[in-house]
């Protein structure tokens, strides 16, 4: 499945996680120029008060102001435009990171976008083949149905026997009422394994995972939702955004519990609990620009409300807290703070 082996292939990390603010000296040579020019000019100015001649030494209150502003202002004037020039070059320090941070995010979508284009190729020819494998199928099941059919037409009729009058019509045949879908005869999904399908399998080799997967997909709404969910983890995947690399806040049950009674807003705001930024961006922008992206993560987010009210009747608080750790939960989180649903 394309979801969940996006999720496990930990393709390239987040660009804007190998840009970090480095580390810079406290003392620079700006600092440095800055106490030089003000001890040159204390000194000059210390010299020329004492080699003034004796006679004119009088200091009076005037004078006095008058003396430590020639003094000390030019030392502020220095220690101002040092302050300016370590400004200018953090600022240009700032922007050659961005630039550089930017940069990487748009090679790595060009690259995603490139790996997701050759993926679909290669889909489509799974597909194509599986098309062609369902139809030889279906053209031997048609043939032996003919084969069977006509050997029934030249096979002798046998009358069947009366049934007696003790024997009541129909009394060997169990009550089944007509129009009854046939989900209704099978059991309840377990929450156990509606909550481990949700999560996908691990690895090919998660023989737990799969067969988990393979009971929620027997059943029709746990399918629907697990079908969407594996839709938007797949386009997302597209743009490097990975379920696994995602750490939200955790919210209590509780909350959870509102948002199944169809409390929305700021009262189950906790939900919304991804704070990557890049991936809320990445998410943002592709919302805005690509229609069928829009249209599959508003389809999941309808499916997870309808399932999850579902599921909260009959599940306890330690349910609904391995649920919100599942991939379909996480992807849950980050698109409904996208749309909107926690504003």
């Amino acid at each position: 499945m394309a979801g969940p082996r996006s999720d496990t292939e930990k393709a390239q990390s987040t660009p804007l996680g190998m840009y970090d603010r480095p580390g810079r000296p406290q003392v620079t040579g700006i600092e440095l120029t800055a106490v030089a020019l003000s001890v040159l000019w204390l000194v000059g100015a210390v010299v020329f008060l004492f080699a003034l001649p004796a006679g004119e030494a009088g200091i009076d209150g005037l004078r006095f102001v008058i003396t430590l502003m020639a003094i000390f202002l030019p030392v502020a004037m220095i220690w101002v435009a040092a302050t300016v020039a370590r400004a200018a070059r953090v600022m240009r320090d700032e922007s050659r990171r961005l630039q550089t941070a930017i940069d990487a995010i748009r090679q790595a979508q060009i690259a995603q976008q490139q790996r997701g284009a050759v993926q679909q190729d290669s889909s489509v020819k799974k597909k194509l083949e599986e098309i062609a494998e369902i139809a030889k199928k279906t053209e031997t099941a048609l043939a032996m149905f003919q084969s069977s059919r006509a050997a029934a037409a030249t096979r002798p009729v046998v009358p069947m026997a009366a049934p007696s009058r003790d024997e009541a019509p129909g009394a060997d045949q169990g009550a089944l009422e007509l129009g009854t879908p046939a989900e209704a005869l099978s059991p309840p999904l377990p929450n156990a394994d509606f909550i481990r399908a949700l999560h996908f399998p691990e690895t090919a080799e998660d023989e737990e995972g799969f067969a988990a997967l393979r009971r929620a997909l027997k059943d029709r709404k746990s399918a629907q939702l697990i079908q969407a969910a594996q839709d938007v983890l797949t386009l997302l995947s597209q743009d490097g955004i990975y379920m696994d690399d995602l750490s939200p806040d955790r919210a209590r049950p509780e909350v959870w519990r509102q948002f199944a009674q169809g409390t929305r807003g700021r009262a189950v705001a906790a939900l919304g609990g991804v704070r990557d930024r890049s991936s809320l961006a990445l998410s943002a922008a592709r919302m805005k620009q690509d229609p069928i992206f829009r249209d599959a993560a508003h389809h999941f987010l309808r499916r997870f409300d309808q399932s999850f009210a579902a599921f909260a009747q009959e599940a306890s608080d330690e349910e609904i807290n391995a649920l919100a750790e599942t991939r379909t939960a996480r992807a849950f989180m980050l698109l409904g703070r996208v749309a909107g649903t926690f504003d």
